[in-house]
């Protein structure tokens, strides 16, 4: 068992980024009117790969919530932008030799998405709220860019 923690970007830069408007923002175009904070995920698809954005929609779930199967993407980065005002849980693990190992769980603020870095070990998109609903920018190109981890026995994440 392993208990959420809230997410920030110090504790999960190991892992990827957190994408909010925290602090002030780093310009002000559209004559003032708009803040731009800018740059903000470490973005990465390999010499094969472009920028693809989809849409994705997952059924919510709760906590406690049972995490038996993680992935990763060894060809590039995946982002999860929320769509929505609800909170959503990132499960994120360390990799012992390909094995995922020493899983930590991240409970979103509403509004917060995240960069999952390339080749990071991640449970699958866990909205905790309706609509389930994210943007979800990642590598489109040729190449094997995911690899299933099954957890046996499942790990269960307290809110």
């Amino acid at each position: 068992m392993i208990r959420a923690e809230p997410l920030t970007a110090a504790t999960f830069a190991p892992f990827g980024d957190v994408l909010d408007t925290s602090g002030d923002p780093d310009r002000l175009i559209n004559a003032g009117l708009c803040g731009r904070w800018h740059d903000r995920a470490r973005l990465d698809f390999g010499p094969d790969g472009r920028t693809g954005i989809s849409i994705f929609r997952s059924a919510p779930r709760s906590l406690p919530h049972s995490v038996d199967l993680v992935e990763r993407h060894p060809l590039g980065s995946q982002a999860f932008i929320p769509m929505g005002a609800g909170s959503f849980l990132v499960v994120v693990a360390e990799d012992d030799a390909g094995t995922p190992t020493r899983l930590r769980a991240f409970l979103t603020a509403p509004g917060q998405g995240v960069n999952i870095l390339r080749n990071t070990w991640h449970g699958v998109l866990t909205p905790l709220a309706t609509p389930g609903l994210f943007a979800v920018v990642d590598r489109i190109g040729p190449g094997g860019n995911l690899e299933e981890y099954s957890l046996d026995p499942a790990v269960v994440v307290m809110g």
